[in-house]
């Protein structure tokens, strides 16, 4: 039985993948927002514009 990510693992791992979308300073971000940030950014949007748009 393969373990599964403790949630420090995802978040880390969502953390990098904002960070390689062009999303900076998201360390402050919580879970749902890296979340809804990258969906956003999947779909066409500014990564900053995207953070912005989130953080609010």
């Amino acid at each position: 039985m393969e373990a599964e990510m403790t949630s420090r693992e995802q978040l880390h791992d969502l953390r990098q993948r904002a960070h390689n979308a062009g999303i900076e300073g998201n360390s402050k971000m919580t879970e749902s927002q890296l979340k809804d940030a990258l969906k956003k950014v999947g779909k066409g949007m500014d990564p900053q514009a995207a953070k912005q748009q989130t953080r609010r």
